[in-house]
């Protein structure tokens, strides 16, 4: 795969412009009026909208899947098939997370059980970290990126061409996963061992 750097720079500038104004929606928000599945995988669609067009095809939240959190009790039961706020947190926090957790690990980020201040806490928490973790991503895209950005500023961290940037994004990402895993599991472990 060969890309010119003007081309990856052009859809990097475009995804950095995209993702400055990219939030996910405050609690208050989301809708507290009983959605029914259809409704609410409409939502989603809406709120987790910052993913590339060429991933938008494939279907990342399905009536079924979300069925299944809810038998397997990831998140709480609809009540009379309806959704409400606290239905639709958890599964924002579920779907932005699953791509780089299992659904065991989100579950103890957010448990199910909780009351709605607690729900209504962790979202909250959650936005905030989302908002950082965006901008923190585009910070250190600058810097990795910065010769196809044509960056004054270069470390001895930045890539000259579009197949590096991919590789140390996808060695980034597999770091940046193991170690919210290792700190996720720590909250098991004995900390005299």
């Amino acid at each position: 795969m060969t890309c010119s750097n003007a081309f990856v720079a052009a859809k990097l500038r475009r995804w950095e412009k995209y993702l400055d104004s990219f939030r996910l929606p405050e609690w208050e928000n989301i809708p507290d009026f009983g959605l029914y599945m259809e409704q609410v995988i409409d939502l989603l669609k809406q709120y987790l909208d910052y993913l590339p067009p060429e991933l938008k095809e494939e279907q990342f939240i399905t009536a079924s899947t979300i069925n299944n959190y809810v038998r397997t009790k990831v998140m709480p039961e609809p009540v009379k098939k309806r959704y409400y706020r606290e239905h639709i947190a958890y599964l924002i926090i579920i779907c932005t997370l699953k791509q780089t957790l299992s659904i065991a690990l989100i579950h103890r980020i957010i448990p199910t059980g909780l009351q709605r201040e607690e729900v209504e806490a962790v979202y909250r928490s959650y936005v905030r970290q989302h908002t950082y973790s965006a901008k923190n991503f585009t910070d250190m895209i600058r810097l990795l990126a910065a010769p196809i950005l044509e960056h004054p500023e270069r470390t001895e961290i930045a890539v000259d061409n579009a197949e590096d940037l991919i590789t140390r994004s996808a060695i980034i990402g597999g770091f940046s996963r193991l170690l919210a895993q290792k700190l996720l599991l720590l909250e098991e472990s004995n900390p005299e061992e």
